[in-house]
């Protein structure tokens, strides 16, 4: 089958979605971009073609998250139209109607964990978590790449994926250290058996085109090449730019152009950027042009970039210093890969403690992953949550990844047998991978 258009466009502003009137994740951070679309007449070029959201299902979001007490009652229509949006756009690519597409959804979902106990960070659901399961359990894809463009660190996939050798998840944000949710720094690389599948980049307030598209030469681009995935992933984030009222970056929609140029992604999936007036349109017009690809040389904010801050010079040098340690860890991942299994033995092991920005509750988590020769293991995860107004939930499961050996199926579905006979949590749940299936035990 030929390819009929170079970019495949899903909008879906969600009119009856929001966190509260006036809060920045409202509908106008899509209803701007599609006017300037429209007015630019980018929906009547045949590179272009715009393809409606579908509805995805629970069992969708279920092989990504486990509710507590179900997913069912954290969600509404809106979050499973967004992630059905990412759905129909990776649908269109896998049908070869289109090169690439860009889902333009909310609400956003980079926040959302594989446990969910509530909406943080404006995500309940995992929009391109959902999706990747989707694609490898429709199409057996496999080796997927996820670069994550948000100004704030993708927590949520980087937890989901964090086991999974066969996800590279790259992540570059404002540091941490200034900005939510307070994490992505070099050290999290994931657990042993995927040591390095997980890239984190955080870089300091005041970075500009200069510094990001250093680290995407240099280091971003060929981390990708030598992963040789399947498919690329962009969670777009777009509020790096420098107008945007949640962050200190100062990257312009020229930039994000020529990101979206250079990395040529498969599927981009809108997630955070909210500067709806005088970014968002631009950025999102640049992003369409370099993703179907046409000239973008002429997209500019309305200010002309009068106002872009200037890349200082220590900003530069921390920049090159942060590349320069990445690529030292990255010629050497298989050997840290190997020392990390050998120190850790049969079990990982972490406690953790997460805040739910958006429901005001604190959970706390036990997470074990068996390091098994044979295959990625199984983990298992509890969970304790409470907060105002929500109560106390508690929660074990057990996750059996695909492809896993037939010893650590037996020991996943035994260890929530045995938990459940403790009596510890209040809900025991099972999710098999290769079996498409979320169960309560």
């Amino acid at each position: 089958m030929s390819v009929n258009a170079n970019l495949g466009l899903v909008f879906f502003p969600a009119f009856d979605w929001a966190i509260s009137p006036t809060h920045p994740e409202r509908q106008e951070r899509l209803l701007y971009t599609r006017d300037q679309i429209v007015e630019e007449g980018l929906l009547d070029l045949p590179q272009i073609r715009e393809y409606k959201p579908k509805l995805a299902t629970i069992a969708d979001a279920e092989r990504v998250h486990i509710g507590v007490p179900d997913l069912s009652s954290l969600l509404t229509d809106a979050h499973l139209v967004s992630a059905g949006g990412a759905l129909a756009a990776a649908e269109a690519v896998m049908a070869k109607q289109v090169r690439r597409s860009f889902a333009l959804v909310r609400p956003p979902g980079h926040h959302a964990m594989r446990i969910v106990h509530g909406t943080r960070g404006f995500c309940t659901i995992n929009i391109e978590a959902v999706m990747v399961e989707y694609l490898r359990q429709t199409y057996g894809i496999r080796r997927i790449a996820i670069v994550d463009t948000d100004v704030h660190h993708g927590d949520g996939t980087q937890d989901i994926f964090y086991h999974d050798p066969d996800t590279l998840f790259i992540s570059f944000h404002q540091d941490g250290r200034t900005l939510y949710p307070g994490t992505g720094f070099m050290d999290e690389m994931g657990s042993p058996n995927a040591f390095v599948s997980t890239v984190n980049i955080p870089l300091p307030p005041g970075t500009g085109d200069q510094g990001l598209h250093y680290v995407l030469d240099n280091l971003i681009l060929p981390m990708v090449a030598d992963f040789e995935p399947e498919l690329i992933i962009n969670s777009a984030g777009q509020d790096n730019h420098y107008s945007d009222p949640l962050a200190n970056m100062a990257i312009t929609a020229q930039g994000y152009a020529k990101l979206a140029d250079k990395l040529g992604a498969d599927i981009a999936v809108l997630e955070g950027g909210y500067s709806i007036e005088d970014a968002l349109p631009y950025v999102n017009t640049g992003i369409i042009l370099a993703m179907a690809g046409l000239d973008y040389s002429k997209v500019l904010e309305p200010d002309k970039g009068r106002h872009v801050p200037q890349q200082t010079e220590q900003t530069t040098a921390y920049i090159k210093k942060l590349v320069d340690d990445w690529r030292r860890i990255w010629a050497v991942r298989s050997e840290m890969r190997r020392h990390e299994i050998a120190k850790t033995g049969d079990m990982w092991r972490r406690k953790r403690s997460i805040y739910y920005d958006d429901s005001g509750i604190r959970e706390q988590q036990q997470e074990e992953v068996r390091l098994c020769p044979l295959c990625q293991g199984y983990q298992t995860v509890g969970t304790q949550a409470e907060g105002a107004g929500f109560g106390y939930k508690s929660a074990y499961a057990a996750v059996i990844p695909r492809h896993a050996c037939p010893a650590c199926r037996r020991q996943a579905q035994e260890a929530v047998v045995a938990a459940r006979r403790t009596g510890q949590y209040q809900f025991y749940f099972l999710q098999d991978k290769e079996k498409d299936l979320l169960e309560k035990v």
